[in-house]
């Protein structure tokens, strides 16, 4: 007989994309209000306080053609 587990994970990606077209790339302000945005809806996915750090590998930045994406996933057993 067979012993083995199973389980289904349903994951949610959070987005914030910031235009970064060159030649002058992403302005600095929109990538703090962007970051912002991210940290604020990554604390209020986790149930943290408003002032709660964020751990260094909390949000992520992804590097595209002509923008820049922060992001964090949410996953949650089914």
């Amino acid at each position: 007989m067979a012993t083995y587990s199973t389980e289904t994970v349903t994951s949610t990606v959070h987005r914030w994309i910031v235009p970064a077209a060159e030649p002058w790339g992403a302005a600095a302000d929109e990538i703090s209000k962007a970051w912002a945005g991210a940290a604020a809806a990554y604390r209020e996915a986790h149930g943290l306080p408003e002032d709660a750090a964020l751990a260094g590998d909390a949000l992520r930045f992804h590097v595209r053609d002509e923008e820049i994406v922060i992001e964090f996933t949410v996953s949650i057993p089914a």
